[in-house]
């Protein structure tokens, strides 16, 4: 009974300090302007993108070949494609793929690096040695090479695509918190929980990821933006979303064959991924400095 009681009020008094310390984390972050307005611009689009159905003001498909290569205006804000569609109504559509590619094949690698992280990090010795290794290889291809490989065996496609960039995103996240768990994993309060018989997952998932977590944290934020850079490449090449659904990197695609006389129609799809990797980068950079205000000194 007095073991349950005293990992009872360890466990309160974690709770309480995971708490202060993401309030301060929050505190610090809103205190970054330039942090605070990739989070803007980032919502924006995602609501942008979610609202695209309500807001848009033709259909993404809708074609008029008597306003082919229309320049912008007033009736088509960001001018019309070589078969008339509105370039700003796809731009929107389009965000809902490449949004949703960048960010759920960044977090479902992330899950997965965790997952192996977790484990190596923990037990180390030979399943450490064993996974490393097989992390290691997988690290030494290129991830756009790795990608474009992926996808050229599984074809292309939504879900295919989100499979081709989550296997890419492994190996980092693995590596980095099997790092952070290296450098806790013989603090006193884990000898303390393996005292009062704490379970491995318990461990690992109440004490150990809590306070390895961070890294990890940052890298998802700017791995996002690069997920997106890498989606619109394999659209680019063929390999990633097919028409007639819109996203940027098929856009630019379409587009590359008339960026001499019609500039607007490459223009507007690249600004759009430009703007999106810059938002997420400002805020990876500002929860870099909120969750270690070390590193900004």
């Amino acid at each position: 009974m007095a073991n349950h009681g005293a990992a009872a009020a360890a466990d309160v008094k974690v709770r309480k300090k995971k708490e202060g310390q993401f309030s301060l984390v929050m505190k610090r972050l809103s205190k970054n302007k330039v942090a605070m307005a990739g989070l803007v611009i980032i919502l924006i689009l995602f609501l942008a993108a979610i609202l695209a159905p309500y807001i848009i003001p033709y259909g993404y498909d809708a074609m008029n070949m008597a306003e082919r290569f229309a320049s912008p205006s007033l009736k088509h804000l960001c001018g019309t494609d070589e078969m008339g569609r509105d370039i700003f109504s796809r731009l929107l559509y389009g965000g809902r793929a490449s949004l949703s590619l960048g960010f759920l094949a960044t977090i479902i690698s992330t899950l997965v690096g965790m997952f192996i992280g977790s484990l190596v990090g923990y037990f180390g010795g030979v399943v450490d040695t064993v996974v490393m290794r097989f992390v290691d290889i997988l690290q030494a291809i290129p991830g756009i090479l790795l990608a474009i490989a992926i996808s050229a065996c599984l074809g292309s496609g939504f879900v295919n695509t989100i499979i081709a960039l989550s296997i890419g995103g492994v190996p980092m996240t693995v590596r980095l918190l099997r790092g952070s768990i290296m450098g806790v994993r013989k603090m006193e309060y884990l000898e303390a929980a393996q005292t009062i018989n704490c379970s491995v997952p318990r461990l690992i998932i109440k004490h150990i990821l809590p306070n390895s977590i961070s890294p990890i944290i940052v890298s998802v934020t700017m791995g996002i933006g690069n997920t997106i850079l890498m989606a619109a490449s394999l659209s680019y090449i063929g390999l990633g979303v097919q028409p007639p659904t819109p996203e940027w990197g098929a856009m630019l695609s379409a587009a590359r064959t008339y960026m001499r006389d019609y500039p607007h129609m490459v223009l507007f799809p690249g600004l759009a991924i430009a703007i999106v990797v810059l938002s997420l980068n400002m805020l990876g950079d500002g929860l870099r400095d909120a969750l270690d205000p070390k590193l900004k000194q």
